[in-house]
């Protein structure tokens, strides 16, 4: 498994799939809109249906569906979730798609929760970080590739034939996943209460609460990013180059944050990254306020992208460490975190954009992850044998 890890390229095409889902919306909004006879804000709607979806129900399917064994939950969840992209295509109304939207992300979320626990468990001794950073780039690729490519499609063939799209590559997921996934178990023998302990435990909540922050501003800066190219560079011409290096970067530090997490365990990656990102932020927010020359502020958005994206895979593992009875659940609960962060982090931004301007918006995310840093340092207590003197700490 170690040595022929075809399974995890499913897992990595799944999330592109449900990356891709989540933001083409933004891509085709107008398309949509136009061609339903309704108002853009009205079709805004579809995105946001999507996400409270996923993040809702990614804690109550995790614990309903933690006792399945994870192949069958992951192919069961891409199955409800090409059937729900399907209707879409040819959804004669906006309701009608709203609902099969929900649907979407409500498989999504059991997709999303199924593949980082299983990339978790299923990773050999000492790569378990590694296994998770693709988990997580499958959904840093879908910023660059599977959006731009799903609204060209759109504009080719009409805004229906991208969840076509959509639905085919969840689709060679499922199969890849289906004939080359190994058996994990899932938790069968557990009672409910013990699927339900990481609700009770002080360190995963704490995990919860720090990427929640992070989500908070880290993605601030992003949604707001169109705005902060104006108000630095006088217009936003720069903003495709500044999103493509955004995603550039974010695969390569994806994969470096795996790598940190299995060279030096959950807990100090975590905080070194946390640790860059709110500096990164700060940075940022001093090239903001001086108005700094584009190359200048091109290498700032850079090496915020490093510590942006690198985060998930040492907060995924530390999450997994402070319930590994229960990961599907921790994970779960780590990913609803992240979502409502985003949501917040919309909100908040908005406020701040208008009643402080562009260049308090990486002010107020800097502060956001200084607190999730505190939030974060202290040691996840494990209930395994005590560990070796100068063993990573989770």
């Amino acid at each position: 498994m170690s040595r022929s890890p075809v399974w995890l390229a499913a897992l990595f095409i799944a999330t592109l799939a449900l990356g891709t889902d989540e933001f083409v919306i933004a891509g085709v909004l107008n398309t949509v809109a136009a061609d339903l006879g309704v108002t853009p804000g009205a079709a805004g709607q579809l995105v946001t249906g999507f996400a409270f979806a996923f993040a809702l129900g990614a804690p109550v399917l995790a614990v309903w569906l933690d006792r399945y064994p994870r192949r069958l939950v992951l192919c069961g969840g891409l199955t409800v979730f090409v059937l729900a992209n399907l209707g879409c295509a040819i959804a004669p109304d906006l309701p009608v798609l709203f609902g099969l939207r929900i649907v979407a992300g409500l498989s999504a979320a059991a997709v999303s929760t199924t593949a980082f626990a299983a990339a978790a468990e299923g990773a050999p001794e000492g790569r378990q970080g590694t296994y998770l950073s693709v988990v997580t780039a499958g959904l840093t690729v879908a910023l660059f590739t599977g959006v731009p490519v799903g609204t060209w499609i759109a504009g080719a063939w009409g805004w229906r034939s991208t969840f076509l799209l959509i639905a085919a590559v969840a689709a060679v997921a499922a199969v890849i996943a289906l004939t080359t996934m190994p058996r994990l178990p899932g938790a069968a023998a557990s009672t409910l209460a013990t699927r339900l302990a990481p609700l009770r435990r002080p360190a995963v909540l704490r995990m919860v609460a720090a990427i929640f922050l992070c989500g908070t501003g880290g993605l601030m800066f992003y949604t707001y990013l169109g705005p902060i190219t104006v108000h630095t560079l006088g217009d936003d011409n720069a903003l495709p180059i500044l999103l493509l290096i955004v995603g550039l970067v974010g695969v390569v530090s994806a994969l470096l944050g795996g790598r940190l997490t299995d060279t030096y365990g959950p807990r100090r990656a975590r905080l070194a990254i946390l640790g860059g990102h709110a500096l990164a932020l700060g940075l940022a927010a001093i090239l903001v306020i001086v108005g700094a020359p584009i190359w200048l502020f091109a290498i700032g958005i850079g090496l915020w992208s490093v510590f942006a994206w690198a985060l998930n895979p040492p907060m995924q593992a530390s999450t997994i460490a402070a319930a590994p009875e229960a990961a599907m659940t921790a994970v779960s609960l780590n990913i609803s975190g992240l979502y409502l962060g985003t949501a917040v982090a919309g909100a908040i931004g908005g406020l701040t954009l208008d009643h402080f301007g562009a260049s308090a918006i990486p002010v107020v995310g800097a502060v956001a992850l200084v607190a999730a840093w505190l939030v974060a340092a202290p040691a996840i207590p494990t209930r395994a044998e005590p560990q070796r003197k100068g063993a990573p700490q989770p």
